[in-house]
């Protein structure tokens, strides 16, 4: 037997898969006896994530939760929460740019935050533990969002919520508005990563300039440069746009 109270057979038929997802109760016991510090409750909130994503039933994961339930003493770190509360906002803003979806951008959100939480030492102990989370919001939302035929993220859906075009009368117009608009979102897609984040939180998400920074987690001077070179590249369609609509933004 194992520290984790499996035999060795068991657990090599979990790592190798065999078509099986393992059970909370062997998945909390081997983490248990690889890092007797890691917190429980974010991890078993990713394992019922998975297990969803795996198409198990509710019932299926309660029963395997009761298997081994989390200790109640398990609090977040004080600097953790504080980043939860400031960066929630922006954090859904962007991924419900790209996911078109309240209920996707959330579990993003939310996975962010737990992996944040699991891997808090590491955060803290990098470069800079606002760009680790961003990386790692950037990371989840990327793993979820549609892509084009050319890997690029695929914005086009975006056209479709914007408060310009539900303002435009006649649906004939509503449809040319809307694919200027999804030729805008589109060409913000092909930006290099950097500078797609900044395009993004500022033209679809209206996020203020001077706030930019800190969600991104780069010094002001870089934020400025990758937003100038966006609004450069953003303006080789802006023939296309109506001058009295300006910039779409999304909402």
């Amino acid at each position: 037997m194992t520290l984790s109270g499996y035999s060795k057979t068991r657990i090599s038929e979990l790592l190798r898969g065999n078509g099986l997802y393992p059970g909370w109760g062997i998945t909390c016991s081997v983490v248990k006896a690889m890092d007797q510090d890691i917190p429980l409750t974010p991890l078993l909130r990713l394992w019922a994530a998975a297990a969803a994503e795996a198409c198990k039933d509710r019932a299926w994961i309660s029963s395997r939760i009761s298997d081994a339930p989390p200790p109640d003493s398990e609090v977040r770190p004080v600097a953790h929460r504080g980043l939860t509360e400031a960066m929630e906002d922006p954090y859904f803003r962007y991924a419900r740019a790209f996911l078109q979806s309240d209920r996707r951008s959330r579990q993003a959100v939310a996975e962010t935050f737990d992996i944040l939480w699991l891997t808090w030492h590491e955060a803290t102990g990098s470069a800079g533990t606002p760009r680790y989370a961003w990386q790692v919001l950037r990371s989840r939302v990327m793993a979820r969002v549609p892509r084009r035929e050319d890997g690029r993220p695929d914005l086009r859906a975006a056209a479709f919520s914007t408060v310009a075009q539900e303002k435009v009368p006649g649906f004939a117009d509503r449809i040319a508005h809307i694919d200027v608009y999804a030729r805008f979102f589109d060409l913000i897609a092909g930006l290099p990563e950097q500078n797609l984040d900044v395009a993004v939180l500022r033209y679809l998400c209206g996020i203020e300039p001077k706030v930019l920074p800190g969600i991104l987690g780069l010094s002001p001077a870089l934020t400025r440069t990758l937003d100038h070179h966006a609004r450069g590249a953003l303006d080789r369609l802006s023939s296309s746009l109506d001058p009295q609509e300006g910039t779409p933004r999304h909402e």
